[in-house]
């Protein structure tokens, strides 16, 4: 499935969810597809679970 065709239906899940139950059922589904994408990319082996727990890594900046 092509992402324009991932989007279209994540766009028409939000809509209905405003529409039909307001701002507060928008947010909802908003925040477990989140969670949901964040899972499939874990699944996909496109994250790693050290990625949200490493620190940034410092340049050779000196000040």
């Amino acid at each position: 499935m092509s992402m324009s065709a991932v989007g279209l239906l994540a766009g028409m899940a939000l809509g209905f969810a405003g529409y039909f139950g307001g701002f507060g059922a928008f947010l909802l589904v908003a925040a477990l597809g989140a969670v949901g994408f964040v899972a499939g990319r874990f699944l996909d082996g496109d994250l790693e679970p050290g990625d949200f727990f490493r620190g940034r890594e410092r340049g050779d900046r000196t000040r």
